[in-house]
């Protein structure tokens, strides 16, 4: 990796999985390099995939296949601006039907357990509308929802 920063995700054997659904379903994402173990090691043996470079619109990332012993949490999550409900649904509906798992208020998982927060850049203007009644109702709104629906928001946010 050549960046300053990479963000590191830990998984149990499935990194190079996990990297490649997020290259085909992400735009600006790629798997970069596969780098196997030079020896045996506590999660696997000499040859597997021990990491994997790979970007997420953009951002640097290494995948590790650690092993079982740590679990993503809602704690770190990529949230993803996006244009319209074209976009919304598809990169939702992307996670949630490859063994994803809806949430509240626009957070998903996928199925290795990863948190994503699939946000229109119409809700995050909405909730934070100078007019404090807006943004209110804009908010209520979306705490009703899982995936957020775009004319929704909108509509609540007119009152």
């Amino acid at each position: 990796m050549t960046s300053k920063n990479t963000i590191c995700l830990w998984y149990d054997g499935t990194a190079l999985e996990a990297a490649q659904f997020y290259a085909k379903t992400f735009p600006d994402s790629a798997v970069k390099a596969i780098h196997r173990a030079p020896g045996d090691y506590p999660a696997g043996k000499q040859g597997d995939v021990l990491t994997v470079e790979f970007t997420v619109m953009g951002i640097p990332c290494l995948g590790l296949n650690g092993g079982p012993a740590f679990k993503h949490s809602e704690a770190f999550s990529f949230q993803v601006a996006t244009e319209d409900q074209d976009e919304t649904d598809r990169l939702w509906n992307a996670i949630v039907d490859n063994g994803g798992q809806e949430s509240a208020c626009g957070w998903c998982k996928d199925k290795w357990g990863l948190s994503w927060q699939i946000t229109p850049r119409i809700l995050s203007e909405a909730i934070a509308d100078p007019d404090p009644a807006a943004a209110k109702r804009a908010f209520e709104a979306m705490m009703q929802m899982t995936k957020i629906d775009i004319a929704t928001i909108e509509a609540a946010r007119r009152g």
